[in-house]
């Protein structure tokens, strides 16, 4: 791991512990920072923003190019569904855990409701994207992604709040009703 993926990932972890110990609003950039043990502009040369520290992740890029290596001329739901499935494979058991984390933080904080609609705008407009470079027509690709999005979204939301949920049976559930592949 390099100085800055080390980097990177202290201040992702130092962020969640503050905000679960005093709550997201209550934790200052400079508060994260010290405890990362880094300065406040080396929090920010690794993120735009405080909420970027809990909204930061890699499963987009890993969902677009799931998506783009799907088979030829399968209909935009499925290769949504089959491209997420396949990708949310390869996400680590801790992971998901933190996944867990940060979506019981956002649901408690109304302050990041605008955060989180930033960032499903983008994480549909990177797999719409995906979807046109496989040839879809530009208006389905923005409505089977918008459509994907918002019930991986509730399923995955419902999942962070119940202990003893399967994130597996969830996304995978989530991706059956949106038409997913067999497998899922």
């Amino acid at each position: 791991m390099s100085r800055w993926e080390r980097t990177h990932t202290a201040l992702r972890n130092a962020a969640l512990e503050l905000f679960l110990t005093h709550g997201y609003d209550a934790t200052s950039t400079a508060r994260i920072a010290e405890h990362a043990g880094v300065s406040e502009m080396t929090l920010f040369r690794h993120f735009p923003a405080k909420d970027a520290l809990l909204l930061d992740d890699p499963f987009d890029p890993l969902m677009a190019e799931a998506v783009r290596g799907r088979p030829p001329g399968e209909p935009p739901l499925r290769a949504l569904a089959g491209g997420i499935d396949e990708s949310w494979r390869e996400i680590d058991s801790a992971e998901v855990e933190r996944l867990r984390t940060v979506l019981s933080i956002v649901v408690a904080t109304p302050t990041l409701q605008g955060a989180i609609e930033r960032n499903s705008a983008r994480t549909t407009e990177a797999l719409a994207d995906a979807l046109i470079d496989r040839g879809a027509a530009e208006p389905d690709a923005h409505v089977a992604a918008a459509a994907v999005i918002a019930g991986l979204s509730r399923a995955l939301l419902r999942w962070a709040g119940d202990p003893s949920g399967d994130p597996d049976a969830a996304v995978r559930g989530a991706l059956r009703v949106l038409g997913g592949p067999q497998a899922c």
